[in-house]
């Protein structure tokens, strides 16, 4: 059997209620007997499934708790035409945490978006830019100015703004109006 006991360097995970270096004998010895597999999901993964678990069944499970999720969400393990049970467990998730794990999330699926133009500062550039932003449909979140730096010509500023977007296309499409209406769009 390949079954053995090994002690990590380090671990770090959103996870953590599920986080050691090295299993104890006990627990050991009960996965040995009781568990078939094991599989693994990444911090991504985990906020991924904490977020679609807030969303769709309006429940808020720590990172441990929400593994099973996170598994299932991402094909770890086949449950296609399976009865399947995912135990979410856990909702000792720290605020600052969840904030992060649900910015993230809004980010990585297209509905939080940081937009940074650089603009010649002269009056007229920001109602310009908020323009394109209004008529495209995104709604402003914040907005932040900052005139020449190290890095930008004499003349020009940086602005950023986090827009509340639908999904990825429209963020796009936002960018291509902005270059196609003279705008220099940084991220």
């Amino acid at each position: 059997s390949h079954k053995r006991i090994e002690r990590l360097p380090s671990v770090k995970t959103i996870a953590d209620g599920i986080a050691v270096k090295e299993p104890g004998t006990h627990t050991f010895d009960i996965c040995s007997k009781y568990v078939d597999d094991v599989v693994t999901v990444t911090d991504d993964e985990i906020s991924t499934a904490i977020l679609s678990l807030i969303e769709q069944q309006k429940l808020v499970a720590e990172g441990a708790g929400a593994v099973s999720v996170a598994a299932a969400m991402f094909g770890k393990f086949p449950i296609e035409g399976k009865k399947t049970i995912c135990l979410v467990s856990g909702g000792n998730i720290d605020v600052t945490i969840l904030s992060r794990v649900i910015n993230r999330g809004l980010q990585k699926s297209g509905r939080s978006y940081v937009l940074t133009v650089e603009l010649m500062d002269r009056p007229g550039q920001l109602v310009g830019v908020t323009s394109i932003i209004a008529r495209m449909g995104a709604n402003v979140i914040s907005v932040h100015h900052e005139r020449a730096g190290k890095t930008t010509d004499i003349n020009a500023c940086y602005l950023q703004v986090v827009l509340e977007t639908r999904n990825q296309e429209h963020i796009d499409k936002i960018r291509q109006e902005l270059v196609r209406s003279g705008y220099h769009v940084i991220v």
